[in-house]
């Protein structure tokens, strides 16, 4: 069966969960970082099942590779605020591991589909 819409994509589902862990992360984060780390982290956190909603709903595979590109990038953008965050002590080394562990296996997953789509476009 054909996938008919991108909430169907595990990564994305998985995305999603990583989101809400952020926005619960980033709630306990100093209210002077609202308009900075907070700001930035869930920014880029809400951009990588965004672009692969936007990736899916496009025309192409070529199309929808750029955009798994970008949600790659904001999921690399979250890891390394995430440490930040945890250097600055914002957060607790246990809850830096296991927010970097939900990012890994939504990177595994961003890899996996952009090979399988890879694969379509090779002759």
């Amino acid at each position: 069966m054909a996938l008919q819409h991108y909430r169907e994509l595990i990564v994305w589902q998985k995305a999603m969960n990583l989101v809400e862990a952020v926005y619960r992360a980033t709630d306990h984060f100093p209210k002077t970082e609202i308009y900075g780390l907070t700001s930035q982290v869930r920014r880029a956190a809400v951009s990588i099942p965004s672009n692969i909603a936007e990736g899916q709903g496009r025309s192409t595979t070529r199309d929808f590779l750029y955009f798994l590109s970008v949600a790659q990038g904001s999921l690399m953008e979250v890891e390394t605020q995430i440490t930040i965050a945890q250097r600055l002590s914002y957060i607790e080394k246990r809850l830096e591991t296991e927010l970097l562990e939900s990012t890994a296996e939504v990177g595994r997953l961003l890899n996996g589909l952009c090979n399988s789509l890879n694969k379509k476009l090779d002759p």
